[in-house]
């Protein structure tokens, strides 16, 4: 008798690995068919890749500017942001540094990038800091205002100092892309192993 329960148990367990497999194999498929990045393109401008791992969620990108200036991207794909009944796309969030040669002092902004819809996607300052040391993160140092609490002018040319050193809609974008396509990547690969697993 425990032979027989043992074989049927055996033969249960092999059909719900079979329907894994199948639903894994279905989702693996629909993801490749249904790839909304795989059209998309998107420039990063002056901008290079400092950083782009497989195994990670998040990029980081430089630039030096003729004037001096080095700047540094990190961006990391954040929450869904809902548009009616659609939960695409993610938001990313986006941190900019700025450092002059000579200075150990930098500018760091912290934003987020939003696809508005209908090709508007924008980004905008959440805050912005000055440190005088790039390793200075203690919270007794201050650092500014919140951003919301400053001058609406002062908000918008600090918004227009990060455009002119090209922050703008062709970086935003192709940061907007390149995360949703590092994401999709990553999920794929992860149902595959999935699949090899159970199979």
């Amino acid at each position: 008798m425990s032979r027989v329960t043992t074989l049927l148990q055996k033969g249960k367990r092999a059909l719900q690995e079979l329907e894994l497999l199948k639903v894994l194999q279905s989702e693996i498929r629909h993801e490749l068919a249904n790839d909304p990045y795989k059209n998309e393109t998107g420039s990063s401008g002056d901008f290079v890749m400092d950083w782009d791992s497989q195994h990670s969620k998040d990029v980081t990108m430089r630039k030096k500017c003729e004037s001096g200036e080095e700047l540094a991207i990190s961006a990391i794909l954040g929450e869904e942001t809902f548009l009616g009944d659609d939960c695409y796309p993610k938001e990313v969030d986006m941190k900019v540094c700025i450092k002059k040669t000579g200075l150990t002092s930098i500018l760091q902004f912290d934003c987020k990038v939003l696809d508005q819809g209908q090709d508007r996607i924008d980004f905008h300052i959440q805050n912005a800091y000055y440190l005088k040391l790039p390793t200075d993160f203690s919270s007794s140092v201050y650092r500014g205002p919140l951003f919301r609490n400053l001058d609406l002018g002062l908000q918008q040319e600090l918004k227009q100092y990060l455009i002119s050193r090209g922050i703008g809609k062709s970086l935003t974008n192709f940061l907007l892309l390149h995360l949703h396509k590092k994401e999709q990547n990553q999920y794929i690969k992860w149902l595959q192993k999935l699949e090899a697993m159970v199979a």
